[in-house]
């Protein structure tokens, strides 16, 4: 009985542990902005409020891209990114909430005027960018701007 017992103990200690990177993921709001709605903006600000206070970011915006093509062989794999002709950026905003925050859009052209002002309730969620037995990151929320100025929450 002893030696079964002693047997059981050491088997939890027998799983191989799992190696963790140090990748952080910020509490934030990613933006993706659709042609051809992206070629009159030069900048984006984003204002997130829930709980009482509000937040704001002005998330540096870079070319969009797409995998057109992967490949993979037995050692490795490639792809080929293609540019959709929009733009995606994102915003820190640090104490975000995993609770529903009213987002407000602001995108604006390279002459400084507005080219959309709108706003969109989303709901962040924790990320997990090792998976879920290496910790939770910051909550996070993503909003996809149409090409036509239509605001929604992307999932």
């Amino acid at each position: 009985m002893l030696s079964t017992l002693s047997v059981m103990l050491a088997l939890p200690g027998c799983a191989p542990e799992r190696d963790c990177t140090l990748i952080g993921a910020p509490a934030g709001v990613s933006l993706t902005i659709a042609p051809p709605l992206a070629a009159r903006v030069s900048e984006a600000e984003l204002t997130a409020c829930g709980g009482g206070s509000c937040t704001t970011a002005r998330p540096p915006l870079s070319p969009a891209d797409r995998v057109t093509t992967q490949t993979c062989d037995a050692d490795s794999c490639g792809a080929t990114l293609t540019r959709t002709g929009g733009k995606r950026g994102f915003g820190d905003v640090a104490g975000l909430p995993k609770a529903p925050v009213e987002v407000r859009v602001k995108l604006k052209g390279a002459d400084g005027g507005t080219v959309l002002d709108r706003t969109l309730t989303v709901t962040p969620r924790g990320s997990f960018p090792n998976g879920p037995d290496c910790g939770e990151g910051g909550p996070q929320a993503a909003i996809t701007v149409s090409g036509d100025g239509g605001l929604s929450a992307a999932t």
